[in-house]
């Protein structure tokens, strides 16, 4: 089982970008799917990106198309989410996971279907 760490939030301004990484120090990410979950303060941990384990497979949350890229280097055992002209609402925690059963070839990016996940990392969209 991994255990995901994140890092690179911030605080960056609206229109900015940021890039957040995903990093496991324990076995290889091969064959295990990768996902970016985000919670703003009052609200639900919703979907924002899903990668397959073979990165050939990505789904995105709706709000976030066109603006984020979910990638990965299996061989840095680390994956990422590049967010482009990020915008106040985009502000929130953070939060990768990872599992071993992928759905994205199904268009999945649930976090129901995520069993190890990360502490968050914090990012914040504001003048």
């Amino acid at each position: 089982q991994l255990q995901p760490v994140e890092s690179g939030g911030g605080l960056v301004q609206p229109g900015g970008s940021l890039r957040i990484s995903c990093s496991d120090r324990g076995p290889s990410l091969y064959n295990y799917v990768f996902g970016w979950f985000r919670q703003a303060p009052g609200k639900g941990r919703e979907g924002v990106a899903c990668i397959s384990d073979d990165g050939l497979h990505t789904v995105y949350a709706d709000p976030v198309k066109g603006r984020f890229t979910i990638s990965r280097d299996n061989a840095k055992n680390t994956v990422y989410l590049q967010m482009d002209n990020l915008r106040p609402e985009d502000s929130g925690t953070y939060f990768c996971a990872s599992d071993p059963a992928d759905y994205t070839r199904k268009g999945w990016c649930r976090a129901s279907d995520f069993g190890a996940w990360g502490r968050g990392t914090q990012v914040t969209v504001s003048w």
